[in-house]
């Protein structure tokens, strides 16, 4: 699915309690990718953005990218192939 974008960030579509959100916001603040978040919760438009994207639900994450793509719910590796981006970071300590 694909809607119109007119910002060159991710928009990330969230709630404060949402397990998958806090994942996704994960994967991408590891990555260093730059993201605009709204709280469906505390944004009336958000939240109607939501629903109409996914039939009248509210289901987060949802994302819209730069390009108008949308990932809703994605996993690590949906990200991870959406972004070209490593699905799991090394780490050195």
């Amino acid at each position: 699915m694909t809607t119109k974008s007119t910002n060159d960030k991710i928009i990330m579509y969230t709630t404060s309690w949402c397990s998958d959100c806090h994942r996704a916001k994960h994967f991408l603040n590891e990555r260093g990718i730059d993201y605009i978040n709204i709280d469906v919760e505390l944004s009336e438009a958000g939240m109607a953005f939501v629903k109409q994207i996914n039939g009248g639900s509210r289901v987060v994450p949802t994302i819209v990218f730069p390009d108008g793509t949308l990932l809703v719910e994605p996993s690590n590796a949906a990200l991870a192939a959406k972004l070209n981006a490593p699905e799991k970071m090394d780490f050195e300590w």
